[in-house]
């Protein structure tokens, strides 16, 4: 079967994570994989050597309407020299030029995260619902989506699968420690490490985080920690660490006690499945689909406020909340939930359906 992956950014945020997990695990299956993205970016680095690599330079996140009649030309055009069995696109602009560009019938179209379409970018909102028929399959990958989508009139094709990773701790770690690794090592010898990896974009309250953080600052051995902030905010509170844009973030998460995610909305982040892999406890914003994943056996999904937030982390710290049993059900939940084996096995289950050959 020739499989198409479409997705606008080659970044390694959650929907590339879902890109690539997929491709390989088809590639595993015998079947030619194609990814189909921007010019550049680090997804690019990581696809398997056998999956053929298409980089569209015009394809890019803002919108430039010269440049979308070129993407939809170019995509029309490798559709009519590949002849794809199925076309599975990934993002919400490219789920419209996408759905412009391909027959319908064999179309099938991940929403990673409604709210970011319903709440953040509107304007997508509209074509979203135009064109809900011209696919045949709309993955969601939370019930939450799944009801918020149907809401919106986008029903009777829409199906829900959850995010899957790869098992990374039984991966082994490539290369030497690093100095940011060996300095959050000495950090967990002597400290409780609460750790967030986020962007620093206003979705991802790093402001909550910090106003957290003042309030435990009389518990002078928990340490806030967060990765992936691309410059270095002033006036953090004493007991915050910002360690900037890391490669392989997830590698770091062996060296904190409990998870923190923060956020306004999310889809299912990949963040709290990898720390559920480590066997890390989770606290976090009860958004999106973050309360299918947390069931307050591996953690928790919890109001938005400091109080709520504060009261589960010294629960943890002091022990209240027996840290063990959390973190043997974080890896619990994982193995039978959320590994890419899992995730595959749901999308092979559509993707039959476009071809005998699976």
């Amino acid at each position: 079967m020739k499989i198409f992956h479409v997705i606008t950014l080659a970044d390694l945020g959650g929907a590339q994570s879902v890109v690539i997990n997929l491709a390989q695990e088809s590639i595993k299956d015998g079947h030619q994989v194609f990814v189909v993205s921007e010019q550049d970016g680090p997804m690019w680095d990581v696809l398997d050597e056998r999956i053929v690599k298409i980089r569209i330079p015009e394809l890019q996140r803002a919108i430039s309407p010269k440049k979308e009649i070129i993407v939809l030309q170019k995509l029309k055009q490798l559709y009519r020299q590949f002849k794809p069995d199925l076309v599975h696109l990934h993002s919400s602009k490219i789920g419209i030029l996408g759905r412009l560009a391909f027959p319908s019938k064999k179309v099938l179209y991940t929403v990673h995260g409604f709210d970011s379409i319903r709440l953040a970018y509107k304007i997508f909102l509209p074509l979203e619902k135009l064109l809900k028929n011209w696919v045949k399959f709309i993955v969601a990958v939370s019930h939450y989506d799944l009801r918020n989508l149907n809401a919106e009139g986008i029903d009777g094709n829409t199906v829900v699968i959850h995010n899957g990773i790869a098992d990374w701790p039984n991966l082994q770690r490539v290369g030497d420690p690093d100095p940011t690794y060996l300095s959050l090592k000495k950090i967990k010898e002597s400290c409780f490490v609460l750790l967030s990896i986020a962007r620093l974009s206003k979705p991802k309250r790093f402001d909550l985080f910090c106003e957290l953080a003042e309030s435990c600052k009389h518990k002078r051995n928990i340490k806030f920690v967060w990765i992936g902030n691309s410059y270095t905010p002033s006036d953090l509170p004493p007991n915050v660490i910002c360690f900037g844009e890391l490669k392989n973030a997830h590698t770091y998460l062996p060296l904190c006690d409990v998870f923190l995610l923060v956020s306004d909305y999310e889809g299912m982040p990949m963040s709290i499945l990898e720390s559920l892999a480590y066997g890390k406890p989770v606290v976090a914003s009860n958004v999106g689909g973050i309360g299918e994943a947390l069931d307050g056996s591996n953690g928790f999904a919890i109001e938005n406020t400091v109080s709520a937030f504060k009261e589960k982390v010294l629960a943890f710290e002091d022990g209240t909340l027996p840290y063990q049993t959390f973190s043997k059900a974080a890896r619990k939940s994982f193995e039978e939930q959320f590994t890419s084996d899992v995730m595959y096995q749901q999308y092979k289950a559509l993707y039959k359906t476009f071809s005998s050959e699976y």
